[in-house]
């Protein structure tokens, strides 16, 4: 999975957890520049997730998202650049 956010995030970490496995350590990444042809980008890479849905958090307790990861396909999700609304 490939978790697309801003510069603003360069260096930090994301976490991200199976949906149906709450009580699973979180997985993290951190921010990277990645640079492709004339272009630069901002992300966070997991490889090797196992199928399923993944929640992307925005922190400890805040889900960014879901997004379903399936075998052999590169999943991609675009972190907001702003927090959640607050509550619902």
């Amino acid at each position: 999975m490939i978790v697309r956010t801003g510069r603003h995030r360069l260096g930090r970490e994301i976490e991200i957890s199976r949906l149906d496995r709450p009580g699973e350590p979180r997985a993290h990444s951190a921010v990277r520049e990645r640079k492709v042809r004339d272009r630069t980008f901002h992300s966070a890479a997991y490889p090797d997730l196992p199928a399923g849905v993944h929640t992307v958090w925005w922190d400890d307790d805040t889900p960014a998202g879901t997004v379903p990861v399936l075998g052999g396909v590169v999943a991609e999700f675009g972190r907001p650049a702003s927090g959640p609304a607050g509550p619902r």
